[in-house]
C-alpha cells in the first residue's frame, strides 16, 4: 500500500510495495489531508493518533508468473500513486545533528582521495560528470541501509514522479517487477490496448536490453527511466523468453491504466479486479461497484491476486464502503507513536470473497486483513506477500527528494504481517498450466464455490 499524504513541507508517506518510479493517478480522489500528531481526514473522513499528537483477468492475468514485488509500471514508469502535498514549501536541511555522523573530517578527506583515484585512473572518466558522482553519492548513502525500499531520488527522477501523479504518462504500458533474488527486470503484466500488448510482450519476459543497453544488475528506476520517454519515440527491447532472445521495437504512447474492472458472474455473484491502489482507482472502483449493485449483485468477489499496493488515502476510502465502523489499520513509528485510520461503517452486508496471492502486497493486504479480522469474507487463494512497512517521500529545496521507510503498520486487529503475510481462510493453487491451456482459473473457481456457500 502506498500513500499518506502530510501537510509538512513536501513529504509524502507510502506504506507499498516501494515500487521506485514514479506513479499512475487522474484526477483528484479526494487525497488524505492533516496528518501532522493531532490528526486529520481523508475524503471527510476522520483518522486520529493516539497519543494525541496486472491486469485483469479478461486479459489473461496469470498471478503465479509474476516475478518478485519490488514492481513499476512502465506505462511510463508508473508505480505508487501520490496525491500532493497539501501545500508547503519543500523540507530543508534544517534537522537535528547526527551523533555519530558518517559525514566527517575523515570519510570527506577520503571521498576526496577516491575521487582522485577515479579521475587519474577510471579510463572513462571524462565521461562522468561531476553530478553524476554527486548523486552517486547520495544514493549510495541509502543503499547503506539495505533497504530495497529507501532511495534518493534526483531533481528529474523526482519531477518525473510528481509529473506522474498527475495522471497523464507516456510509454510502452507493461508492468514491470524486479526479482530480488536475480536483480532481473522482468514484464509481470500487459496494459490493455497498450503499445507493449500490440508489440506482444508477455508476463515473463525478461528485459535484458534497452537500445542496445545491457540492463543487467540496474536498479528498476533506471531500466525504467531507460524504456520511457515522450510520445512517439522509439523504444528498442531485447527480451529473454524461454531460452529465446526476442528484439522488439515499440513507439511509446500515452498509456490510460484501468485499476478497477468487474463483471457479473453466474447466480449473482459479482466479479471485481484491483489491480492497485491509485487515485483514480476510487471512482473506478465506485463505477464498477455501482454498476454491479444495478445489475442485482447478491455476493461480491474482490480479486486482489498481484495487487501490489498502493496509496493510503485510495485504500481507506474503498475500505470505508465494505466495513462495519472502527479500526481499518494503524501505524507505529520507532519511537512508539501510533497512528489509527478508522472507517465510519458501511450499509455493506452482501457475502464477501477476496481472492489474494503471493503477490498481493501492501494496501492489498491492508484491505484483506481489515476484512478478515472484521469477520465480514473470506479469503481465499495463497498467503500474501507481507510488507507491513510505509515510507515517507520528502521533497528537498533542491528540487530532489529522498524516500524512507519510518514505521510499520498492523491490521485491524492489530497483526503484524511484514515478512508474514496474511494466511487465506481456504487455500488454493492457481494451476497455470490449467490456464494455459484453457483460462481455467482454479482459485477464481474455489472463489465461486466459496461464495455459493457464503449465499445459501
Amino acid at each position: 500500500m502506498e500513500e499518506q499524504t502530510q501537510n509538512q513541507g513536501s513529504e509524502k508517506v507510502y506504506a507499498g510495495d516501494g515500487r521506485n518510479a514514479g506513479g499512475y493517478t487522474g484526477g483528484n480522489a479526494g487525497g488524505y489531508t492533516g496528518g501532522n500528531a493531532g490528526g486529520g481526514s481523508y475524503n471527510g473522513r476522520s483518522y486520529k493518533s493516539s497519543n494525541g499528537n496486472k491486469g485483469n483477468r479478461m486479459q489473461g492475468f496469470i498471478p503465479g508468473m509474476i516475478v518478485g514485488i519490488i514492481a513499476a509500471v512502465i506505462a511510463v514508469g508508473i508505480a505508487f500513486a501520490v496525491t500532493g502535498a497539501g501545500g508547503g514549501n519543500a523540507a530543508s536541511y534544517n534537522l537535528p545533528g547526527v551523533s555519530d555522523s558518517a559525514v566527517n573530517n575523515e570519510s570527506i578527506e577520503k571521498l576526496s582521495a577516491l575521487e582522485e583515484y577515479i579521475d587519474y585512473y577510471y579510463y572513462k572518466s571524462s565521461e562522468v560528470s561531476r553530478q553524476d558522482k554527486e548523486d552517486g553519492l547520495y544514493k549510495g548513502l541509502f543503499e547503506s541501509l539495505g533497504d530495497v525500499y529507501s532511495c534518493y531520488y534526483t531533481p528529474e527522477e523526482y519531477q518525473k514522479l510528481t509529473e506522474e501523479t498527475e495522471g497523464v504518462y507516456y510509454g510502452i504500458g507493461a508492468y514491470v517487477s524486479k526479482d530480488v533474488e536475480t536483480g532481473a527486470s522482468t514484464v509481470s503484466g500487459v496494459i490493455k490496448n497498450s503499445p507493449a500488448e500490440a508489440a506482444g510482450l508477455m508476463e515473463g519476459d525478461i528485459i535484458y536490453e534497452v537500445d542496445g543497453e545491457d540492463m543487467t544488475g540496474l536498479e528498476l528506476e533506471e531500466v525504467v527511466s531507460h524504456i520511457r520517454g515522450p510520445e512517439g519515440t522509439k523504444v528498442k527491447l531485447t527480451l529473454i523468453r524461454g531460452g529465446d532472445t526476442i528484439e522488439v521495437e515499440l513507439t511509446r504512447a500515452q498509456v490510460n491504466s484501468p485499476t478497477v474492472e468487474s463483471e457479473m458472474l453466474e447466480d449473482g455473484i459479482g466479479y471485481l479486479q484491483i489491480t492497485e491502489f491509485d487515485n483514480v482507482t476510487v471512482d473506478q472502483f465506485h463505477e464498477n461497484f455501482r454498476s454491479l449493485k444495478e445489475q442485482g449483485m447478491k455476493g461480491m468477489i474482490i480479486d486482489l491476486r498481484g495487487n501490489p499496493g498502493g496509496n493510503v488515502s485510495t485504500v481507506c476510502a474503498i475500505a470505508e464502503e465494505l466495513l462495519p465502523e472502527g479500526l481499518i489499520f494503524y501505524m507505529e513509528d520507532k519511537n512508539g507513536e501510533r497512528t489509527e485510520y478508522t472507517c465510519n461503517g458501511a450499509d455493506f452486508d452482501l457475502p464477501l470473497v477476496v481472492l489474494v496471492n503471493e503477490y498481493s502486497a501492501s494496501a492489498a493486504e491492508i484491505l484483506s486483513g481489515a476484512i478478515k479480522d472484521a469477520g465480514i469474507g473470506k479469503l481465499v487463494g495463497k498467503k500474501t506477500f507481507g510488507k507491513g512497512i510505509v515510507q515517507n517521500v520528502i521533497g528537498l529545496d533542491d528540487g530532489s527528494a529522498i524516500k524512507l521507510t519510518i514505521a510499520n503498520y498492523y491490521t485491524r486487529n492489530g497483526n503484524d504481517i511484514h515478512l508474514k503475510g496474511i494466511e487465506p481462510d481456504v487455500e488454493v493453487e492457481l494451476d497455470s498450466d490449467a490456464y494455459l491451456e484453457d483460462k481455467t482459473d482454479t482459485q477464481l473457481n474455489k472463489a465461486i464455490e466459496v461464495m455459493k456457500e457464503e449465499m445459501k
